[in-house]
Formats: structure tokens, C-alpha cells, sequence
């Protein structure tokens, strides 16, 4: 019991640590290129994970570098969508992720339930979310989370599929630094990234954000079953969008907001049918 509690308050503070990652992204992308806010981040997390880049099981290299594909995609799209798009708005939308999971499995051929009512009612908080008058109009920014939501939602289809043939800390070794990898060709193609740096948001989402949170995730799921895991987790967008409220003064409006519980309501669902 005392490893249940302890676990349920690590996951919490991990998806207290998410939530404060959305205004921290959007301030630094503020002042210097998205490319090199990934590659610096996953970088400086990196460097926590070198040990077990050493101790790496025969096969495991290839599954990691697919999972650090998605990863990429995921981040560099949600950085790019947050040059354009709220903070709270964007946290909801990547919150899809956990909708689109059991529609990709449907389409995989898996029995996953009722998954279409979950995908209505995420659509429909999302447009609620969209027209909301006290957020930007629908915009780029959004197109690009939504890129986020799939990405991540592959992500964790795949994960389902690596996690289980290899130990998580080596495979997760991979994954944070086969993300920085892929983010190098684009910072090189870019060729004025390489300017101002927020450092203090580098080290934050590196040490905090990416290497703490790796950890406690692996830590706390030891302990609290994964479906109650899941939900726990979408407190995420919950923390969010306290945070963008605290620091950058965005409201919801009483639809965004309804927007915003039907997108909670369709994560909770799409949990609560997924398979075990």
C-alpha cells in the first residue's frame, strides 16, 4: 500500500511537471528556433541516460530509434504549433492522443469498444475550443498539435509493442537520444537556429521536464496499474491550463471550457474501454 500511494503521488507531480511544459515551450520559442530547443533539450537529457546506452540488450537499438521518431515528431510539431497557438488550448488538443490510440488500434483490427463515441466528443470539445472567444482563431498552430496528438498516439502503440520485449531504462536511453539526433539535420538545415538560447528553459525541460519525468513515469508505473495510470494523466491539460493562466493571464471562455471537459470526458472514455 505505502509503494500505491507513493506511486500516485509521483505520477501526479509528473503531470503537474507536463503541465508547466506548455507556457515553458512557448516562452522559449519566443526567443530562439524550435529545432534547437529540441535538440538542446533532449540533449541535456541525454546526458542522464548515458550509463545505460552501455547496457543496451542485442536488438533493442532499432525499436528505440522508431519510438524516438514518433517522440520527434510529436515534440517538434507541438513546439512549432506553440509559436502560434495558446498553451491551454494546445495541451487539450495533444490530449487527443489518448482518443486516437483506440482508433488506431481499431484499424489495427483490435477490439477496443465504443471508440467512435470517444473520437465525437473529442472533436466536438475541440471545435468548442477552437471558436472560443477568449483564445486566437483557429490557426496553423493548431494543425501542427494535431500532428502532435497522432505522433504521440503512434507513439504509444508502438511503445505497447517495444516495452514489452526490452527493459524499459535502455530503451528509454535511445529513445531521448535518438530524438536529439533526428533534431541535428534539422537545426543544420535551418543554419540561423544557432542564435540566442533561453537557457533556463533548456535546463528546465532537459532536467525536469525530460530526464525527471522519464524516471518517475518508470518509477510510478511500477507501483499503480496502468489504466489508472492513463487517467492520472489527464490531468496533464488540466495543469496546463492553470499555468497558462498564472503566467501568460489565458482564460477559456464558459465554451471553451465546456470544449475543454468534453475533451477530459473523451480521454476518461477512451481509457475506460481500451483493452487491458
Amino acid at each position: 500500500m505505502r509503494g500505491y500511494v507513493l506511486g500516485l503521488l509521483a505520477l501526479n507531480l509528473l503531470t503537474l511537471i507536463w503541465g508547466t511544459t506548455f507556457v515553458v515551450v512557448k516562452g522559449a520559442v519566443e526567443g530562439m528556433a524550435p529545432s534547437l530547443l529540441i535538440l538542446l533539450r533532449f540533449g541535456v537529457a541525454a546526458l542522464f541516460f548515458l550509463p545505460w546506452l552501455f547496457r543496451l540488450p542485442a536488438g533493442a537499438f532499432g525499436p528505440g530509434m522508431e519510438l524516438a521518431f514518433w517522440l520527434f515528431v510529436g515534440y517538434a510539431s507541438q513546439t512549432l504549433g506553440l509559436a502560434h497557438t495558446s498553451a491551454s488550448r494546445s495541451a487539450f488538443i495533444t490530449a487527443l492522443s489518448v482518443v486516437l490510440v483506440p482508433l488506431l488500434l481499431r484499424l489495427a483490427g483490435r477490439e477496443v469498444g465504443p471508440a467512435f463515441l470517444a473520437a465525437f466528443l473529442a472533436l466536438a470539445g475541440v471545435g468548442l475550443l477552437s471558436y472560443d472567444p477568449y483564445q486566437p482563431p483557429f490557426n496553423v498552430g493548431d494543425l501542427w498539435t494535431f500532428l502532435t496528438a497522432l505522433a504521440y498516439a503512434l507513439y504509444i502503440v508502438r511503445l505497447e509493442v517495444h516495452a514489452r520485449a526490452f527493459p524499459s531504462l535502455p530503451l528509454t536511453a535511445v529513445q531521448v537520444l535518438g530524438t536529439a539526433l533526428f533534431a541535428l539535420p534539422w537545426v543544420l538545415a535551418e543554419g540561423e537556429a544557432w542564435g540566442p538560447v533561453a537557457w533556463g528553459a533548456v535546463l528546465y525541460l532537459g532536467v525536469v521536464a525530460t530526464a525527471l519525468t522519464t524516471w518517475l513515469q518508470t518509477w510510478g508505473q511500477r507501483h499503480v496499474p496502468a489504466p489508472q495510470a492513463a487517467i492520472l494523466y489527464t490531468l496533464e491539460p488540466v495543469w496546463a491550463a492553470f499555468f497558462a493562466y498564472l503566467a501568460l493571464g489565458e482564460r477559456l471562455s464558459p465554451s471553451g471550457l465546456l470544449g475543454a471537459l468534453l475533451v477530459l470526458l473523451a480521454t476518461l472514455l477512451a481509457i475506460r474501454r481500451s483493452p487491458a
